[in-house]
């Protein structure tokens, strides 16, 4: 099969030659020098290679100096180096380019409210890195019913802007009603037609066909809960919603947009 022994010579003693390395990509052929098992390389970590011959049996080498042969000749299987990361900037979760060696801005008068806990978390999980690249403090009402007191005690005014993320602001609700209150010019309340900030994360995202359907007169969550079988507690139940979402792409756009706006309002500067 090849020109000579190719074993003659005690080619592994120190001195007879460099052995090449060679990286064991998927598909490389090659033969174990000393049970002549001949395969294609299939797999491969920081310890051993797995070949597989062409009567589909596999086995298992370890990755030693000089243990095989590559088209006749030895050679150093070694594990190929890390795929290369692709090129172009890094994104961060919102889909913004990234901010590299970030240190956060000083923070601006300028504020973000949200309803709730659960809100604040889920914006800092997918903005947070803009929110600090732009000094955007993110607070929460503790619900929207405090709304009104809170944007009198904050006094806005142009440079010290109030952005509001409500709940619900659909026509005829509580919500929408409590939201014509606010009238001043350097305040924006923007809000989605979710009952809770959870229906904003794809159902897709948890494995779910959709979010139940929960009756009149029930708690909310712990209606969720019960329809979704998961036998939990609320909390228990968020850091599992939280936990499965990555980036923007894992919300609904109901979501999505009205948080950019929020962040283009208080963020905006007078020309």
């Amino acid at each position: 099969m090849y020109d000579g022994d190719v074993l003659a010579g005690n080619w592994r003693r120190p001195g007879k030659g460099k052995i090449p390395k060679v990286p064991a990509e998927p598909d490389l052929v090659v033969e174990d020098a000393d049970s002549g098992f001949c395969g294609a390389v299939v797999a491969c970590d920081k310890e051993a290679v797995t070949l597989e011959d062409r009567f589909g049996r596999r086995r298992l080498f370890p990755l030693a100096p000089a243990a095989f042969l590559l088209e006749g000749r030895p050679v150093t299987l070694v594990r190929p180096a890390p795929a290369a990361a692709p090129a172009g900037p890094r994104r961060s979760a919102s889909g913004s380019i990234a901010v590299e060696g970030l240190r956060a801005r000083v923070a601006r008068e300028s504020r973000i409210y949200v309803e709730g806990v659960h809100d604040a978390a889920l914006v800092e999980k997918i903005w947070g890195h803009d929110l600090r690249v732009e000094g955007v403090v993110v607070e929460y009402l503790e619900g929207v019913d405090h709304l009104p007191d809170i944007v009198a005690e904050f006094g806005p005014e142009p440079g010290r802007r109030l952005g509001v993320l409500v709940d619900h602001l659909v026509p005829g609700s509580k919500e929408s009603r409590i939201a014509a209150e606010i009238t001043s010019p350097d305040v924006l309340v923007v809000g989605h037609p979710f009952v809770d900030i959870w229906q904003a994360v794809k159902p897709s995202v948890l494995r779910i066909p959709a979010w139940p359907e929960v009756p009149r007169g029930v708690p909310w969550k712990e209606g969720v809960i019960a329809a979704l079988g998961w036998r939990v507690e609320p909390a228990d139940a968020w850091r599992r919603i939280l936990g499965a979402v990555s980036t923007f792409t894992d919300l609904e756009p109901e979501l999505l947009g009205r948080v950019e706006e929020l962040i283009d309002f208080v963020t905006e500067t007078s020309s």
